[in-house]
């Protein structure tokens, strides 16, 4: 995978421009992001950012298939009803051949399980995702978000069915640092992944666009915390926002922006294989690619990171997924 790679979780619903949707993803490409990230649910409404891919796949796309890695998940509401979500064999399948349809392919290179559930049997879920890898209709199969003890669970319950479980994908940023942090069995996530060979997709860098300017002076109108959205304004305590202001006096000392300094931090580590961006228009895109090319990050960055909470309440995933 590339070391940055692009997500269409925002700026992928039917409330965004077209134009901007498919100028997007071409230039991503353009500038070697071969891997595309979706969900059942991304859009709104749900179903609407995997729409958008399926046409630039039946078109410019369409002779680059083979060079791109195309992953989608399922586990997250989705439609009414008990198997409109969870992690059950029969929303998990069906979700994948609904998925298929909208992309308008014949396989995705990774389906991953959204979230741990724990109203349904793990072997169930892990089962279904092997389902999903022999049937031909996903190339490898991952998991979203589970913890160090359910991602243990999880491989334990693959080996068994004869799964290769190869990568799980989770939050990490400057402000939301839980993948580092050991269990009871005194490992972490990152450490569980790496001595079992998973790689790791880091996604929401920014922590939702925490760690960037937007916010140092206020909410401002229109934005995700303005909207409603998931970038909730509890997480905008003095507290948080104080770290954020360090942080960018830090990073506009080293003469870049806050954004491209947490893309390169979160990169850092080697356990993480690619990190996942958003974009709402080919200049943010671009600005986040060009995190590849500044230079480390100094001491003084990495203390004043050391020196946050590891828990600052922002993980919006917590208590549907990796705390569970």
């Amino acid at each position: 995978m590339p070391v940055v790679s692009l997500g269409l979780w925002q700026n992928f619903g039917h409330a965004d421009p077209v134009a901007t949707q498919r100028e997007i993803v071409l230039h991503a490409v353009d500038r070697g992001v071969t891997h595309l990230d979706l969900a059942n649910n991304y859009g709104p409404p749900g179903g609407a950012a995997e729409e958008t891919l399926g046409r630039l796949l039946a078109r410019e796309l369409r002779p680059l298939r083979d060079e791109l890695v195309v992953t989608t998940k399922a586990g997250y509401r989705m439609g009414p009803g008990p198997y409109g979500e969870g992690g059950s064999r029969k929303y998990l399948l069906s979700s994948l051949d609904a998925s298929l349809r909208r992309l308008g392919l014949d396989h995705v290179d990774i389906f991953y399980s959204h979230r741990f559930d724990p109203t349904t049997p793990l072997d169930e879920t892990i089962g279904a995702l092997a389902t999903a890898v022999r049937s031909g209709r996903a190339r490898y199969a991952g998991i979203s978000s589970y913890s160090a003890r359910r991602t243990r669970e999880a491989l334990a319950v693959a080996a068994e069915v004869g799964l290769d479980l190869v990568v799980t994908q989770v939050s990490y940023s400057m402000l939301n640092r839980w993948i580092e942090e050991p269990d009871a069995s005194g490992r972490s996530v990152l450490e569980v992944a790496h001595e079992s060979g998973m790689g790791v997709v880091a996604f929401s860098p920014l922590a939702q666009g925490m760690l960037t300017d937007r916010y140092l002076r206020g909410t401002p109108e229109g934005s995700r915390a303005a909207r409603g959205g998931p970038l909730r304004p509890e997480f905008l305590s003095p507290q948080n926002l104080e770290h954020v202001r360090r942080l960018d006096a830090l990073a506009r000392a080293q003469g870049r922006p806050l954004a491209r300094t947490a893309i390169a931090w979160a990169a850092r580590d080697p356990r993480i294989t690619t990190v996942l961006v958003g974009a709402r228009s080919v200049g943010q895109l671009d600005d986040s690619l060009a995190a590849l090319e500044d230079p480390p990050l100094s001491d003084e960055e990495i203390a004043a990171v050391e020196a946050i909470p590891r828990d600052t309440g922002i993980n919006l995933w917590a208590s549907r997924s990796s705390d569970l």
